[in-house]
């Protein structure tokens, strides 16, 4: 494919989340700016939130459980545009057992 891909983000005007979808775009272009042809946003309502490469859906809140946080959505977008592309810490293990503890910035549960 000659063309670099497309991106888009479907988000809902009536729950406000065009900050969350506008804060995601940032995060795919901070990484991907060189191999991302676009990125867009479309508002939406009925509490739709749906990202799109190339018009393929590869995330939806209700089907996937709700957002991608920065991880995934990078993850994602590159299992799509560049499988072989090392993300750095983003693909390193997180949480216990990558030998910090317990002392993440989750809370613990109880």
């Amino acid at each position: 494919m000659s063309e670099r891909p497309h991106l888009a983000i479907t988000y809902c005007t009536q729950c406000n989340w065009l900050l969350r979808a506008a804060w995601m775009a940032q995060e795919v272009l901070s990484t991907f700016s060189l191999e991302l042809g676009e990125v867009s946003l479309r508002p939406g309502t009925g509490g739709i939130f749906e990202i799109h490469i190339d018009g393929e859906l590869v995330w939806e809140r209700k089907r996937d459980g709700g957002f991608p946080d920065a991880r995934q959505l990078k993850q994602l977008v590159r299992d799509r545009i560049d499988p072989g592309r090392d993300l750095g810490h983003v693909d390193r293990p997180r949480g216990p057992a990558a030998g910090h503890g317990g002392t993440g910035n989750r809370p613990e549960s109880g």
